[in-house]
């Protein structure tokens, strides 16, 4: 055997991809994970999170992350900061090209997750950076005792402008529907802490500003899609609302350009895979966001990265290759 050709290459290192570090390292399975950023992923962005099994307290993401990072490293995965530019996953081997190397393998993890979607509207790309935000745990602190919209009305919005409540001196969460989308535990939360308030139904036409600062957000009421949800909190939409920040949350893209072509995916982008995670390329898998499926949590991306990693075990013993 070429002993160039590691025998799994994982392209990620969200839960997803940590979870198969560590479960491919237990398998004694030569591993290494490209990451571009740091290991986490979406969780390391995330202050808080308290439905991942093990953890009645709760447990900060970053926390986490490390922990899963340090857990896989001690099972022997090798962990490369490199941005990958090209892959070739159809024959044997696979090979990814990187922003400093090229790594071949026989298997290869897709674990890379989904983006922050955008709103696409006028401001969001010129305040990127100077009150536009995607990550209220990295950005949050720079606006204590401010003003800071949350765009969004799903878990990851609500627990964001819960963390935002502690800094700022007042956070307006603003949600295209009457009815939040998050957990009932969440809604129950952002009611109970007098800090949030909410404008919905409404929509973000424009972030406006000036000296390279957001000063507001220019809105439009939506259509609602039933009895309000806020318990009387909340008041007509107004057709502008001043602020020093926002911070969106409107869904995530699958991270899978450098897939196109290569894998199977679905409409919007998000590679298709079977029961045993394996995709439309021998000896490829997919785990965690990137993939078509119907719950994006922590927890579901843990459980595809060990479902992925074995399934890649199998794999390589039965074509006798570890």
């Amino acid at each position: 055997m070429d002993s160039d050709i590691r025998d799994l290459a994982i392209i990620g290192a969200g839960p997803a991809g940590l979870a198969a570090a560590i479960y491919a390292g237990r398998a004694r399975l030569d591993t290494v994970v490209l990451e571009k950023q740091y290991p986490g992923g979406q969780a390391f962005n995330t202050h808080h999170i308290d439905n991942y099994p093990g953890f009645p307290e709760g447990i900060g993401g970053p926390d986490l992350a490390e922990k899963m990072a340090a857990q896989a490293r001690t099972h022997g995965a090798e962990f490369q900061s490199a941005e990958v530019t090209g892959v070739r996953l159809a024959g044997h081997p696979k090979v990814i090209t990187t922003s400093g190397s090229e790594i071949r393998a026989h298997t290869v993890i897709v674990a890379t997750g989904a983006a922050p979607r955008k709103l696409g509207v006028p401001g969001e790309q010129e305040f990127a950076g100077r009150g536009v935000s995607y990550c209220a745990t990295c950005d949050g602190p720079f606006f204590r005792n401010r003003v800071v919209a949350v765009v969004g009305g799903g878990d990851a919005a609500l627990t964001e402008a819960l963390f935002l409540s502690r800094l700022a001196r007042e956070v307006i969460i603003i949600h295209r529907r009457n009815q939040l989308r998050a957990v009932k535990a969440l809604q129950e939360q952002v009611a109970a802490d007098p800090r949030i308030r909410l404008v919905t139904p409404a929509v973000v036409k424009a972030i406006e500003g000036g000296a390279d600062v957001v000063e507001r957000l220019v809105l439009a009421a939506a259509p609602g899609d039933g009895p309000q949800a806020s318990g009387g909190r909340d008041a007509a939409v107004p057709s502008q609302v001043g602020v020093d920040g926002v911070f969106i949350y409107v869904g995530n893209d699958p991270a899978t350009g450098f897939a196109r072509g290569q894998l199977e995916l679905d409409d919007y982008g998000y590679i298709m895979a079977g029961e045993d995670l394996d995709t439309s390329q021998d000896g490829v898998f997919a785990a965690g966001d990137v993939r078509h499926k119907g719950l994006r949590q922590i927890v579901t991306a843990a459980g595809d990265g060990a479902v992925a990693a074995m399934s890649c075990e199998r794999w390589l013993a039965h074509r006798r290759l570890i």
